[in-house]
């Protein structure tokens, strides 16, 4: 057997063969990417040529048209294919929003179902924040399960105590006040004393979206008093909500 450097026909033979990570074949992957990339080049170069040959095609058919012809199109079928468009466009926009809001009413089905057929309280939590979240920081379409939530968000309020859940505690606030659950006021005004800024501001947020008038003192503190920037702009906001 021969080796790298062998004798051959009384010759000393040295093999120069390159090292086998000087070459690699291209991947399959970069093989399609390229071919995708040349078809799309290709296919952008084939655009423009035919746009340019509608363009000098419809500039030597004016040209060639009479004047009475002329005036005709510019007078009277312009405007209507002018008119036509804008229409179209007008039904188009209508078509797409009513398609995305029924849309958005199935997804809210779909999680408010979820909601109410799930037992992990973990999971009812997030399902609820998502509820929420989805529509908009409202409480309008989700009064059959409003009471539920406001619940499962009261309960975190008071029991994800620990340092690291300041932001489950200022979620389940802001979320409380976006259902307007008017029991939660008291609640609600104890966690303006929170220790962390983030409930604190989630708090206020949500106070004045209930528009608590029995918040207005604290509110008027935490605007002047705050340490943090974010508490006292909410405490602010909050007071403004109020008149």
């Amino acid at each position: 057997m021969q080796g790298p450097n062998s004798t051959y026909g009384g010759r000393w033979v040295t093999a120069s063969h390159p090292p086998l990570t000087s070459w690699l074949p291209p991947t399959y992957d970069s093989i399609v990417m390229a071919q995708r990339h040349t078809q799309r080049g290709q296919a952008s170069l084939t655009s423009v040529l035919v746009l340019i040959g509608l363009i000098v095609a419809a500039v030597w058919v004016w040209k060639n048209l009479g004047y009475d012809t002329q005036d005709f199109i510019v007078e009277e079928v312009l405007p209507v294919m002018f008119v036509t468009f804008l229409t179209g466009i007008g039904l188009w926009g209508i078509v797409r929003k009513t398609r995305e809001r029924r849309n958005w009413r199935m997804r809210r089905e779909r999680l408010i179902t979820q909601f109410q057929a799930e037992q992990s309280e973990d999971k009812r939590l997030q399902l609820a924040f998502d509820l929420v979240e989805l529509n908009g920081y409202q409480g309008k379409g989700l009064e059959s399960v409003a009471p539920a939530m406001a619940e499962l968000f009261r309960k975190t309020l008071k029991t994800a105590l620990g340092d690291k859940q300041h932001r489950i505690r200022g979620m389940a606030a802001s979320h409380l006040g976006a259902i307007q659950d008017g029991p939660s006021t008291p609640l609600l005004m104890k966690a303006l004393e929170d220790d962390h800024a983030y409930v604190r501001s989630c708090a206020a947020l949500a106070l004045g979206r209930m528009r608590a008038g029995g918040a207005r003192e604290k509110l008027t503190y935490l605007m002047k008093e705050d340490w943090d920037q974010t508490v006292r702009s909410r405490a602010r906001e909050a007071l403004e909500r109020m008149g």
